[in-house]
């Protein structure tokens, strides 16, 4: 048995239950998720019960005032006049001998029309002033940024006590000024929550799944907002209601004899000398509607994330320092970014001499330097190395998915004979998803916790190719049975965090298919999962690119991986390719020490084969001495030098260019002669 295949088998654990050579995941206890179930939650919730209980019949008092009042808001009697609570007169009477009750009734109409005014227009401003500034930045954010601080700025009781000078009485007017100024105030939290959202997994997964900006806001932005909102809008709706009473105590709202309850707070104050009890009943409706919306607005929030994010009982379930841009050795014909030009009408992926900088102006540095690689049709290439090498940056300025303050820029990027880096936006948007799918290391971060499995998967086949609803549906369902899901319908309807995260990776996976791409980049797919469910995913993996002549690009740090899936490797270091070639040839004659180190570190290899004894024995598992060092420590000449037990003169005088050690094999190094001799214990 080759070296390969002993770790190849030391990947897949002895133990996993295959079926029809395949392994599957266990599946998880069935369930569903509830639905309609928020009223119920808000329930057993005692405050948010009584606070939904008195805006409820405070609310159905008001609307319904016609028809429920004892009396008509006006009409007066004189024989009771001040009088107190008593069977004909529920809350009693004022000045004039009108019933409180009715007065409270038919003022509480202009207070919740009022209510819905400012919340409605403050919600819908800040929220998409909010949005846009947090998402495109550039010019939009500075514009919506003035404008808060434009509004922020100005008073608000001014501003609308300026509105009710040249509309007197109308407060319609100045409630929707009032849910305009305050909804800067909205937008600023929005912005800075869209800025933390707009940076998770799940939304570069969904743009790599090619849905476009709009449908990446509407989706997985503004749902992601909803608690924030919820609770910026019972504040403000709180507000709106202690706004209106204040305009009316002031006279500049409702005027009499029209009821409000700014207005019986005024008439109260009038005669407290008289009759305290007058302000009892409109004092304390005014505060308790106040309250009960603040309540319920925090209830709302509570509710709404557990929905999410705790899954219920009943179910069971993821230029600096160094320049920036090394141009140094460009004159190297025989190195273009670490590939050779060896594409074929096989080629797929062919990507020469990228260079990936970060920065501004003069402060710019490289992180990934004149890296090349290409791959063919139904083939899988691993890109190896530790974290901070490149790798994940290599992949993401090849699928255009790099902040704007990097620098892509390369000899040539070209995929099925389409040159990338010369493409629209628009065009190179439209690549990813349907041509191009992308499984990225954390499922449960890629996968939107809001939306259930099934939706994400639905929203993806509708992008892609136009079906109905329905349609899309079987189609997700498809997709889950695809990926060796068991109860794929019931798992379609559960959250991400009612699943596995072997099962969550599948549905990465699956997600990462509905547009039948032909190349797949997978990302540490495997780095999160225990050994069992690693080794199916692997098998699964291998069964799409056999089954449907899948092209992947496979990230991985494990040499057991590469193994058992890879025909061919590019390996990375500080940024740059230091070896590449077939995985066999990497594995038993590396030309690189930087290889020859991680595949002497790898755990498989701990087993030593001991000279003649029938017992293997247990090996000192050797480490390379450091750690990969950060971009503005990077040299000029040869990167892995601090690290190198080889490291002569010559690797410290210039850049080491990529020479052939075979036709199919490259190596960055001047020693290539001694890598194999090396002992990777002792240099340890």
């Amino acid at each position: 048995m080759t070296g390969i295949e002993q770790t190849a088998m030391a990947t897949t654990p002895g133990d996993t239950a295959l079926k029809g050579g395949e392994a599957h995941e266990a599946p998880v206890a069935k369930g569903r998720p509830q639905r309609g179930s928020t009223v119920r939650a808000l329930v057993r919730r005692p405050l948010a019960a009584l606070s939904l209980l008195w805006l409820a019949v405070v609310g159905v008092m008001s609307v319904g005032a016609d028809a429920l009042a004892p009396y008509a808001p006006t009409s007066t009697d004189l024989a009771h006049v001040l009088a107190g609570p008593s069977g004909q007169h529920w809350l009693g009477t004022d000045q004039l001998g009108r019933d409180i009750l009715s007065r409270v009734m038919f003022g509480g109409q202009g207070v919740f029309l009022g209510i819905a005014e400012v919340t409605l227009v403050f919600v819908f401003t800040g929220t998409v002033l909010g949005v846009l500034s947090g998402y495109f930045g550039r010019w939009v954010d500075w514009a919506v940024l003035r404008w808060i601080e434009i509004t922020v700025a100005l008073p608000a009781i001014l501003i609308l006590l300026v509105i009710l000078a040249v509309f007197p009485g109308n407060q319609h007017f100045a409630m929707v000024a009032l849910g305009v100024l305050g909804g800067s105030g909205l937008a600023r939290v929005i912005r800075g929550e869209t800025q933390r959202i707009r940076t998770e997994q799940f939304v570069a997964a969904a743009r790599v799944s090619g849905l476009n900006d709009w449908q990446i806001l509407r989706r997985h932005i503004v749902t992601r907002l909803t608690t924030t909102i919820l609770v910026q809008a019972s504040l403000v709706a709180a507000a709106a209601v202690g706004v209106q009473a204040g305009l009316s105590f002031l006279g500049l709202g409702v005027q009499e004899p029209e009821p409000s309850w700014g207005g019986l707070i005024t008439q109260a104050s009038q005669v407290l000398d008289r009759s305290s009890w007058m302000l009892v009943p409109s004092g304390g409706v005014i505060g308790l509607t106040m309250l009960a919306l603040a309540l319920l607005g925090d209830a709302l929030r509570d509710v709404t994330v557990q929905r999410w994010s705790t899954a219920p009982a009943r179910h069971s379930s993821a230029d600096s320092g160094q320049p920036a841009v090394r141009e140094e050795d460009e004159d190297e014909s025989a190195e273009l970014g670490g590939d050779t030009d060896q594409s074929t009408p096989q080629t797929l992926l062919a990507v020469r001499g990228l260079t990936v900088t970060f920065g501004a102006g003069s402060t710019r540095s490289s992180v990934v330097q004149r890296v090349g690689f290409h791959v063919d049709r139904g083939e899988i290439l691993g890109i190896v190395g530790e974290s901070g090498c490149g790798k994940s940056v290599t992949v993401s300025a090849v699928l255009g998915l790099l902040p704007a303050s990097a620098d892509v820029r390369a000899s040539s990027c070209r995929f099925d004979g389409s040159e990338l880096l010369s493409l629209s936006a628009r065009d190179r948007h439209a690549l990813r998803g349907s041509r191009i799918g992308y499984v990225s290391q954390e499922p449960m971060t890629a996968l939107d916790p809001t939306c259930r499995v099934g939706d994400l998967l639905a929203e993806a086949v509708r992008r892609h190719h136009r079906l109905d609803r329905t349609a899309a549906r079987a189609r997700a369902v498809e997709l889950l049975d695809l990926v060796n899901i068991p109860d794929s319908d019931a798992v379609s309807r559960r959250y991400p965090h009612q699943i596995s995260g072997g099962m969550a990776q599948r549905v990465a996976i699956a997600l990462a298919l509905a547009g039948d791409p032909e190349l797949l980049v997978a990302d540490e797919p495997t780095t999160a999962l225990d050994a069992g469910v690693q080794a199916e995913i692997l098998t699964l993996l291998r069964r799409l690119q056999k089954d449907r002549g899948l092209a992947i690009v496979l990230i991985t740090h494990d040499w057991g991986v590469a193994a058992q899936l890879c025909s061919r490797a590019v390996v990375m270091y500080a940024g740059q390719v230091v070896e590449q070639g077939p995985v066999r040839t990497l594995y038993h004659a590396p030309a690189h020490p930087y290889t020859a180190g991680l595949l002497a570190a790898n755990p498989h290899r701990a087993i030593a084969r001991a000279d003649g004894a029938d017992t293997p024995r247990l090996k000192r598992l050797p480490t390379i001495p450091g750690t990969v060092p950060p971009p503005a420590d990077w040299p000029v000449s040869c990167h892995f030098q601090d690290r190198c037990a080889l490291a002569a003169a010559a690797c410290r005088q210039r850049s080491i260019p990529l020479v052939s050690v075979t036709a199919d094999h490259l190596s960055r190094c001047v020693r290539t002669e001694h890598v194999t001799a090396l002992d990777m214990e002792d240099a340890s």
